[in-house]
């Protein structure tokens, strides 16, 4: 049985965080856990109706949300804007929008795909860090979420793991440059039951979440956990990593 984290009420409080990619899924999940955890949150997505829904279910008194495309540079100045108007200040970046428009072999990829996959993934999360180490309270926290294809060949979504692990080495070089002020790390799911990684799943649950040691798949809480972890006091000598969060994927399983 999986239980979602309860938070842990006050951890953030007084924390103001930007989370990319969150009317649903991974991105929802932790933009909940944050609040829980006192932290007021602006979330962003590209269509307005699930966008207001997620506000709502979170809480307007804690919640706003900015629609718009996460590699659009005007779309980034609105809600680092929103962030500072609506709430004084901002502490925290997820950088949790991703794509992966393509299923299929390499030698069969379109070239066009490919540099919309790496624009979105790993300029569009460069572009908003950029943009919030120039807002940004001392003390800030970016999150960039991962995944753990980018660590091995992984068959039809290959070049989404190149994505994954050029922001993987994104992700270092930023810790190294923003270090003091800012601390730089990222999440790598697994396979986590959402939407966008239904594809890799459904129809064959069971036989996909044999091959964790947790014999089940992710689901959002677990992300945000491991997130809730990374932008709180009690990470602040933690910057440069890589967190793996995969139902002991990476460990063999006994024979």
């Amino acid at each position: 049985m999986v239980v979602p984290s309860a938070g842990t009420p006050g951890r953030l409080a007084g924390r103001v965080a930007i989370v990319t990619g969150s009317s649903r899924g991974i991105g929802l999940g932790i933009a909940e856990r944050l609040v829980a955890d006192g932290a007021k949150v602006v979330l962003t997505a590209r269509s307005p109706e699930p966008l207001a829904d997620a506000v709502t279910a979170l809480g307007s008194d804690v919640a706003c949300g900015v629609a718009g495309k996460a590699h659009d540079p005007a779309h980034r100045d609105e809600v680092m804007r929103c962030a500072v108007d609506r709430f004084g200040r901002v502490d925290i970046l997820l950088n949790n929008a991703g794509t992966n428009p393509v299923y299929g072999p390499l030698l069969d990829l379109d070239l066009d795909a490919a540099r919309k996959i790496l624009e979105v993934n790993v300029l569009g999360a460069l572009a908003w860090t950029q943009r919030f180490a120039a807002t940004a309270a001392e003390g800030g926290a970016v999150v960039n979420i991962s995944s753990v294809s980018a660590f091995a060949h992984s068959p039809g979504i290959a070049f989404y793991g190149v994505s994954k692990a050029a922001l993987n080495q994104l992700t270092r070089s930023l810790a190294t440059e923003l270090g003091p002020s800012i601390c730089v790390n990222a999440v790598a799911p697994a396979i986590v039951k959402t939407r966008f990684a239904a594809a890799l799943y459904e129809g064959r649950e069971e036989q996909v979440a044999a091959r964790y040691p947790m014999n089940r798949l992710g689901v959002p809480s677990d992300v945000a956990s491991a997130v809730s972890y990374l932008v709180s006091d009690e990470a602040s000598w933690v910057t440069g990593q890589v967190l793996s969060v995969d139902g002991g994927g990476a460990a063999p399983r006994p024979e």
